[in-house]
């Protein structure tokens, strides 16, 4: 397969920047995820890559070779769309096999390609229907197989679940991966879905306001985030930030809120009296009285069964906490919390920097 390279590549409509000097190397056979919220840049710097978007400045390289003015059909690119895109008027069968058929391969070479794309997706029982007659997840399927069959150097997924319900999208992630597990192919997908950058990517590219943000490993960008926007953005639910300053003695340092809370630290060397935010995942409160300890003023209380999730605030400063056991809490309730001096990650108030 293919590797793609971007070099302080950038995009503007008139004097409105949508993306800045993104250099990003995407390596043969990988799996990244363009992550982000709306309007962030992530499908423009997609559509760029397909040829569909014009670039700007800096350089787009598809296997060593310069690609900013070579058309979309020269890529050997294949897209799949949020839409779907199919023909309705064609059956399932002829969607998939549409392009080898308008570049002019034999009916026996059309059917072999349509028979292996759907013995890899599953879809032999569907080949004789048309889109009006599949499921939202058939649909995407018989799309990825249209991609399959063109037999490209990289896929391309531009928001393909979000259509799709709840239980369809955690299906449509299974077979998206292993279907980049069976092929080795190339994949760079857009989503603004954390929970499918975390469980699908081999690296995840979290984009806000037309930049790169950080690079890296799902978990890698879980634990060590670069500032306070990667930290907030990964995870679901998501990061809770106390406000408050850093206090410190011979002996120790601690947070402490501005609630009047105070959480211990493991070795943070910063200065004292520091404004800053703790940020503290909602799995990783832990209910009871300490020494060093917090409450939570309860708001609401969301039971899931097998999880307890309690909103509410400490100080003015709303949180999230989320615990596998089942609490016997309601609102207008003060539930002391601590937290594990390993898992709180501090960021400086001014500059969202980890300290």
């Amino acid at each position: 397969m293919t590797d793609v390279e971007f070099r302080d590549l950038s995009k503007s409509f008139g004097q409105h920047k949508i993306l800045e000097n993104i250099s990003l190397d995407i390596k043969s056979g990988e799996f990244v995820v363009l992550v982000g919220p709306s309007g962030c840049g992530k499908s423009t710097l997609l559509r760029m890559l397909a040829g569909l978007e014009t670039i700007t400045s800096g350089d787009l390289l598809i296997g060593g070779v310069r690609a900013n003015a070579l058309p979309p059909q020269q890529r050997n690119i294949a897209m799949v769309f949020q839409s779907y895109a199919l023909f309705p008027h064609l059956k399932a069968s002829d969607n998939i096999g549409f392009g080898p058929k308008i570049r002019g391969e034999t009916r026996t070479v059309i059917d072999e390609k349509v028979k292996k794309a759907s013995g890899v997706l599953n879809l032999f029982s569907y080949l004789d229907r048309y889109p009006r007659q599949l499921s939202g997840g058939q649909r995407q399927r018989v799309a990825m197989g249209r991609a399959i069959v063109r037999e490209p150097s990289v896929f391309l997924f531009d928001e393909p679940l979000s259509n799709l319900d709840a239980q369809l999208r955690v299906q449509m992630r299974v077979e998206i991966k292993a279907l980049h597990q069976r092929l080795k192919s190339t994949i760079v997908y857009v989503t603004h879905d954390q929970i499918e950058a975390m469980t699908m990517a081999d690296r995840i590219v979290v984009m806000d306001r037309g930049r790169i943000q950080q690079v890296g490993a799902p978990l890698e960008l879980y634990d060590r985030p670069a500032n306070k926007f990667v930290a907030s953005f990964l995870g679901s639910p998501s990061m809770s930030f106390v406000s408050g300053s850093l206090k410190t003695t011979l002996e120790k340092t601690w947070f402490e809120s501005a609630g009047g809370g105070r959480l211990a630290l493991a070795g943070k060397q910063v200065p004292a009296d520091s404004a800053v935010e703790a940020g503290i995942r909602p799995e990783h409160f832990v209910i009871g009285e300490a020494v060093d300890a917090m409450a939570i003023r309860v708001d609401v209380v969301e039971p899931t069964g097998s999880e307890t999730h309690v909103y509410g605030a400490i100080g003015a400063d709303t949180v999230r906490a989320v615990f596998r056991d089942r609490v016997p809490v309601r609102p207008g309730d003060l539930l002391p919390v601590s937290v594990d001096p390993g898992n709180i990650h501090l960021f400086d108030k001014a500059t969202g920097l980890p300290l």
